[in-house]
């Protein structure tokens, strides 16, 4: 996709939810997708490799959260993979700290290229299981938010992300179309972990039929000290 086209196609799609990209932003999104497509050549990254997807699916599907974040606050991405929602909003919303996690270290040093190469402040990312930097005093209940893309069920993902908030805070799960039996079976963990559910936001994104579904989780209480529980377990034997 020629320069020309992806800042047409990324600029409109942005427009239709609201956010406005100036041409440094552009500029940056492009060179991410660069990367991107470079890297996934060497390791799995993404199996979306059709920059109109990587447009749409990625990028915009990513910064749809970010009317949700309040200035200067501090996020970690639990989960980020190719850095997805972290690095896009990142790119739109310089005031925000943002902490990119993920359990595999070859994903790590591509999301530390991309970060040097868009020359991000505020940004690292880190290389850690979610159960075991959830538990650390560097990062547990440090954070305003913690989101994370489709990385697994709501009941398990509660006792990933909930960890890391601060009381007060907010978990910010981004989830695909289907999500009513997820929602009530994951009633119990969510209270369990502290969170309680504030809003249910269900759209589609721009000029598509694919349907999303963000879920915000209000952080009331303090976690009980055993959650999260060791490496895999929350995964195999989510709170019921």
């Amino acid at each position: 996709m020629q320069k020309e086209e992806f800042e047409n196609q990324i600029k409109e799609y942005a427009k239709e939810i609201d956010i406005l990209l100036n041409q440094e932003q552009i500029n940056q999104f492009y060179l991410y997708m660069q990367i991107l497509l470079e890297w996934n050549e060497k390791i799995n990254l993404t199996a979306i490799t059709k920059p109109e997807e990587i447009i749409l699916k990625h990028f915009v599907d990513s910064i749809t959260i970010a009317k949700y974040l309040k200035s200067n606050a501090k996020i970690i991405d639990v989960g980020t993979g190719a850095g997805f929602p972290g690095i896009p909003l990142k790119i739109i919303r310089q005031d925000i700290e943002v902490t990119l996690l993920d359990s595999l270290n070859k994903r790590v040093n591509f999301l530390n290229e991309v970060i040097e190469k868009l020359a991000l402040p505020k940004i690292q990312a880190i290389h850690s299981r979610a159960e075991e930097a959830g538990k650390s005093k560097k990062y547990r209940e440090n954070f305003d938010i913690a989101t994370s893309r489709a990385v697994a069920n709501l009941s398990t993902l509660a006792e990933y992300l909930l960890p890391f908030v601060k009381q007060g805070g907010q978990v910010i799960a981004m989830k695909g179309a289907t999500i009513e039996e997820e929602l009530e079976a994951s009633q119990k963990a969510i209270k369990v972990l502290g969170g309680k559910v504030k809003i249910i936001d269900t759209f589609c994104l721009p000029k598509s039929d694919i349907d999303r579904n963000v879920i915000i989780l209000q952080k009331e209480k303090t976690t009980p000290a055993q959650y999260p529980r060791k490496p895999g377990t929350p995964a195999k034997e989510p709170i019921k």
